[in-house]
């Protein structure tokens, strides 16, 4: 739609208002509502929106370790430039128009701690190189029959999922609460997110996911509005819907995997396909693998940002342990698909889907990118066979904590997203690692309670 075409279907809206978000530093959607006149007002300039947003962890607790904002600021309003292109109706909401917003300082340059932003950065650094970088992000989730009220009642313990048992690709699942998945898939379409494929996955209440591919700025802001368009619509359906990384240690995990690859912007032709090789793998789809393999022990914050994402991280759980590629093999980090001249791409595995999908995918594409700007060989031989027993590039840390020193004192880090950026993610990372450093868990009081 044009811009005087968006205009006129905001200022007719019968609801007289407009939804707009910004994400957070966790990927979590921060928004309000404003009448549909100030909109219109604003649109030629910025919205006001209160900077705690970045100062903030993802359960409204002030951090005390940052610098961008805080006590010492005073949280003053920052500025949001609303994104007209990301318009979109609420179909769940009868149509009321939504739009995404980027955080900006006064002369329109990105506020470092905007993870909208810093995908714009590495993607401007692709564009300059010639490259357009088509991605898409798939999801995995678990579904539970409950609400807010009754889960916090459980204290999350216990709770109902949508169907029983461990039925992955089950077509009489699928027919067992068929009105929410299909809601799902059609309300999801209606809400410009381009689902492609919706299907049960292996564990009770779960499900996965695939979403089209698209230019990579688009990629994201459908991976962000895809995890809070499932929640609410599920509300709908007296459904919970979760997007942890693991939810329990004899289930598997929910992945993220992020599909990419990189097109040129003059011949329009895919540039990880080489019908001359072996594998019909390019040079430039080598070198893009090999900077990831090199550059992820550097930046796997900003692809397992949480706690729970190294219990998913696991061995023989469907999610790499190991720095491994190889060619349609699920055991290793980095799956290549280089086949079909269009559908040539690299999947990245091992993203969960509790990421920032902001922060995930541009930390792909600058870890490609590095190896394809470095002209990286890929020396790493590739894995036939089982990718957790192939140590012999190393293996990813463990836990948040050693993820979170390697990315801080990383050179390679700084020169990839800028110091201001990695100065505050990794404060906002030792900050969450020192939260549950300090709580007392289920787990500690089973074990220690009655013996010690």
């Amino acid at each position: 739609m044009t811009t005087s075409e968006i205009l006129t279907y905001v200022k007719n809206h019968p609801s007289g208002k407009v939804k707009v978000a910004v994400a957070d530093i966790d990927g979590v959607l921060r928004g309000k509502y404003i009448a549909a006149e100030k909109l219109v007002s604003v649109m030629e300039s910025k919205l006001g929106f209160c900077d705690v947003t970045f100062g903030w962890d993802m359960g409204d607790t002030v951090y005390d370790n940052v610098k961008f904002t805080g006590w010492h600021t005073g949280y003053p309003d920052a500025q949001v430039k609303i994104d007209l292109s990301t318009f979109r109706k609420i179909p769940w909401e009868n149509n009321v128009p939504f739009f995404l917003g980027d955080f900006v300082l006064p002369d329109n340059t990105a506020v470092y701690a905007c993870p909208r932003q810093l995908l714009k950065k590495v993607l401007a650094d692709a564009t300059q190189q010639g490259y357009v970088p088509y991605f898409s992000q798939e999801f995995e989730w678990f579904n539970f029959t409950e609400t807010p009220d009754t889960a916090h009642e459980k204290n999350f313990r216990d709770l109902t999922p949508l169907s029983p048992g461990m039925f992955g690709y089950s077509i009489l699942r699928s027919a067992l609460k068929n009105e929410y998945m299909s809601s799902l898939f059609e309300q999801l379409v209606k809400f410009d997110i381009p689902v492609e494929g919706l299907h049960t996955e292996t564990g009770p209440g779960v499900y996965e996911a695939a979403i089209k591919y698209g230019p990579i700025l688009q990629a994201a802001d459908q991976a962000v509005l895809f995890k809070t368009a499932v929640k609410e619509i599920a509300y709908k359906h007296g459904v919970m819907a979760t997007f942890m990384a693991k939810i329990h240690e004899s289930l598997p995990g929910c992945s993220g995997h992020v599909h990419q690859s990189l097109w040129d912007a003059d011949s329009k032709k895919n540039l990880f396909h080489d019908d001359t090789d072996e594998h019909k793998m390019s040079g430039i789809m080598k070198s893009y693998i090999a900077g990831q393999l090199y550059c992820l022990p550097f930046i796997l914050p900003m692809i397992a940002p949480t706690i729970n994402s190294y219990k998913r991280l696991v061995e023989g759980a469907w999610a790499p342990t190991t720095l491994t590629w190889g060619i349609d093999n699920r055991t290793v980090a980095l799956r290549a698909l280089p086949g079909h001249v269009k559908a040539s791409r690299l999947e990245t595995r091992v993203v969960g889907s509790d990421t920032n999908p902001y922060l995930a995918l541009a930390a792909c594409l600058a870890a490609g990118l590095y190896g394809v700007k470095n002209k990286l060989s890929l020396e790493k031989e590739m894995t036939t066979g089982n990718g957790y027993k192939d140590t012999s590039n190393g293996v990813l840390p463990q836990n948040l904590h050693v993820a979170t020193q390697q990315m801080k004192t990383s050179a390679l880090a700084k020169e990839l997203f800028g110091e201001d950026f990695v100065e505050h993610f990794t404060l906002t990372r030792e900050w969450e690692w020192r939260q549950y450093a300090k709580a007392v868990t289920d787990w500690e009081l089973k074990r220690y309670f009655e013996i010690i």
